[in-house]
């Protein structure tokens, strides 16, 4: 009967009921564990296998540039960090509510780092991630529109919960590329998330977008709904005099929350 039993849950991919189960039969005590006990010992083990199953894959799916988390974060560092907002955005209920987050900063002060550790805590949270690099993001969207496949790409892109957008507006934009995002960034108008990650400070945004039409309605739907943070000091890439790394950030809140109503 056991092995019969063992089969049937097999057939039916409970495997973390299996192995429950094969522990549950080594055990000298298990008698002393009645039949709701031991059932949930098996409904446990296979929901903590489904858990871990689906966060394995949502971050697999991620393609998050580094593995960075908030536990490894050091918010004792002179970073200027503000501990309370940095712990609220580590809740990711600014993705529940469609909020955004832009990392801005000079090359090598951690702005990845933070996207990726961002990205980590979203998809524990059971949101759907996706990192890429806004360059190879509008080359992949050219690439499929060669084979008709934008169209299918772009509706994948709209159903993620939280688009990180690494090396934001390192180029100028063509009038494709203008195009194209602005339909990434309409899709996601309050109905997802995004991180932007900078060097390029935001003045130069409108720029790089390259015409004011799309420039004013791409940032518009950004900029107003995000938080900000500014990260300030050398690259952290850099050996550092005296064995630290100074590097510090400003952070701000959503322009709604601050009472701004006009991009800067």
């Amino acid at each position: 009967m056991h092995h019969a039993n063992l089969e049937k849950l097999k057939s039916l991919r409970l495997f973390g009921m299996v192995r429950a189960l094969q522990e549950l039969t080594g055990l000298d005590d298990r008698g002393q564990l009645d039949f709701d006990d031991q059932l949930a010992l098996l409904i446990e083990r296979e929901t903590a296998d489904r858990t871990n199953a689906a966060l394995e894959m949502r971050l697999k799916r991620a393609r998050l540039r580094q593995a960075a988390c908030f536990e490894n974060l050091d918010l004792k560092a002179t970073r200027g960090l503000n501990k309370g907002l940095i712990r609220d955005l580590f809740t990711c209920r600014w993705i529940s509510e469609h909020r955004h987050v832009i990392l801005s900063g000079a090359t090598g002060t951690g702005k990845t780092w933070i996207a990726c550790a961002l990205g980590n805590q979203a998809a524990r949270e059971g949101f759907s991630v996706l990192y890429t690099r806004l360059s190879r993001l509008l080359d992949d969207i050219a690439t499929a529109r060669l084979g008709s496949g934008a169209g299918t790409l772009m509706r994948r892109l709209a159903r993620v919960d939280l688009l990180i957008l690494d090396d934001w507006m390192m180029s100028e934009l063509t009038a494709t590329q203008r195009r194209d995002l602005m339909e990434i960034v309409d899709d996601r108008h309050d109905r997802g998330s995004i991180i932007l990650a900078s060097q390029i400070p935001l003045s130069s945004w409108h720029r790089a977008i390259g015409d004011s039409t799309y420039s004013e309605a791409i940032l518009d739907r950004i900029v107003h709904a995000a938080y900000r943070v500014e990260l300030q000091g050398d690259s952290l890439r850099k050996p550092a005099r005296g064995g630290t790394a100074p590097s510090g950030s400003a952070i701000d809140q959503p322009a709604s929350h601050r009472g701004e109503t006009t991009l800067k």
